[in-house]
């Protein structure tokens, strides 16, 4: 088992340089001892393309925590339970300016979109390496960004549309209109799918999940058609993932929650067990915050719909103790993130199982309810697997509250929750019954102060 730590000196939009460091003893995302400074960052020869390649994806690694607080913690599945102000202000829907959560999301989401512009501006100079594995690293740059920005464009609206890595440039950038931020994502997500292969390695499932492919690039692109309404291209894209049969459903849901790199996930990011950013360690691990600290836990509304018959086996998304029940404290817990020792710390990007919902909402969207190929028969492949009994709907209204229920069983905690409710405009009729704290304007998280400070030219959202 490898024993091998990679250090980046890089920069976020303001470009203040800021130290992170990986480490691991599995492997995964683990290239050669190396230490790089960003203006020290070498991609000229074949013996820096990997480093620069696990830097791309680290970088991706480092907003993973932050998005699923951004998802999950900012609606209605959670409440507070802890002493930290972050975390209190994600329960309380108090969100200020200054909540550190959103500079780390922020800061690494641009992080890696400084290392794919990086990658864009110095592939031209590289020696001694074929034209195919340049485009390989070049589509693994579109594809890290177009995650990137479509997170950005989602959890704070408009944003900087960075297309270099010129320190003075970025320093005084202005925020573009999410419609063009959004054009870019697309742009970017296609411009991968053309390029990447369908898979790195036919012997190395692993290897296949940890690194973007065209099935990474395809539901990438389903989930953007969801969100734009494109209904007919959501439902192809999704069906392409389907059927083209690289990923496959676990036969249990269990598996998807205790078990890394399971057969239906299509990208993931990977965590090792030393590493400052783990989930299972850190101020901003899942695991820590959820089970460790409980920061957070289940929101009695949560609890309540999850524990359903209908839910079936994915109640194991949360579990019970009357050890844990005192004062506020409601004895639940979130058990999808294990420690660093278990076997299920790693995030899920992309997995087979919302490939089958964005098809069933696309097809319900379009009129397509029963039949084979009806948005029922997709809801009803994810209760068999669930043990759950099946969905019975037979009008478009139905399917589409089955839907969002279903995503709530499915995906949980899985960063989704805030998005949904956004995307479908139901945020402020669901919020507004969960807390009386809710504002209209936490439909946007706010642009962080740190960043206000550094760039004069950035506006912060309304309300804020």
């Amino acid at each position: 088992m490898l024993n091998r730590k990679v250090s980046f000196l890089y920069k976020v939009l303001s470009f203040t340089a800021v130290l992170v460091s990986f480490g691991s003893c599995r492997e995964i995302l683990e290239p050669p001892p190396v230490d790089l400074l960003v203006d020290d960052l070498v991609l000229r020869g074949p013996d820096d393309m990997d480093p620069v390649r696990i830097g791309l994806y680290n970088a991706v690694r480092s907003f993973g925590s932050a998005t699923i607080f951004a998802g999950d913690f900012t609606p209605d599945y959670i409440q507070n339970n802890g002493t930290f102000t972050d975390y209190n202000e994600l329960g309380t829907k108090q969100i200020t300016a200054a909540n550190t959560l959103a500079s780390t999301l922020w800061g690494n989401i641009y992080s890696t979109i400084y290392i794919a512009n990086f990658i864009d501006e110095n592939i031209g100079k590289v020696s001694r390496v074929s034209q195919d594995e340049k485009d390989a690293l070049v589509a693994q740059a579109n594809f890290c960004r177009a995650y990137a920005y479509f997170i950005a464009a989602y959890s704070f609206g408009d944003v900087p549309k960075v297309t270099t890595t010129d320190v003075q440039t970025n320093r005084a950038i202005a925020r573009a209109p999410q419609s063009e931020i959004l054009a870019l994502v697309r742009e970017q997500y296609e411009a991968a799918l053309e390029k990447l292969p369908e898979r790195w390695d036919a012997d190395n499932a692993t290897l296949n999940k940890q690194f973007a492919t065209k099935n990474a690039a395809r539901a990438g692109l389903a989930r953007y058609y969801l969100y734009q309404g494109e209904w007919a291209n959501a439902e192809k894209m999704a069906t392409d993932v389907i059927n083209n049969k690289l990923q496959a459903l676990d036969s249990s849901y269990v598996a998807v929650i205790s078990t890394e790199f399971d057969a239906e996930s299509i990208f993931e990011v990977a965590y090792g067990n030393t590493s400052s950013d783990d989930p299972g360690t850190s101020s901003t691990g899942l695991n820590n915050i959820l089970v460790g600290r409980r920061e957070v836990i289940p929101s009695n509304s949560y609890v309540a719909q999850l524990i359903n018959v209908h839910a079936g086996t994915r109640t194991a998304t949360i579990s019970f103790s009357s050890a844990n029940q005192q004062g506020r404290d409601n004895g639940w817990t979130v058990t999808k993130y294990g420690t660093p020792d278990q076997g299920n710390n790693n995030i899920t990007i992309f997995r087979l199982a919302e490939m089958y919902l964005i098809r069933a909402e696309a097809r319900a969207q379009q009129g397509k309810i029963s039949g084979s190929s009806g948005a029922l028969a997709d809801v009803n492949v994810l209760r068999k697997r669930a043990k759950a009994p099946l969905a019975s709907f037979t009008n478009q209204a139905l399917a589409l509250s089955t839907i969002e229920t279903e995503r709530l069983y499915e995906l949980s905690f899985e960063g989704h929750r805030w998005y949904d409710l956004k995307r479908t405009g139901r945020l402020n009729a669901v919020m507004t019954a969960f807390s009386q704290n809710w504002n209209e304007k936490y439909k946007v998280w706010p642009i962080p102060v740190t960043e206000m400070q550094t760039n004069r030219n950035l506006k912060q959202n309304d309300g804020y």
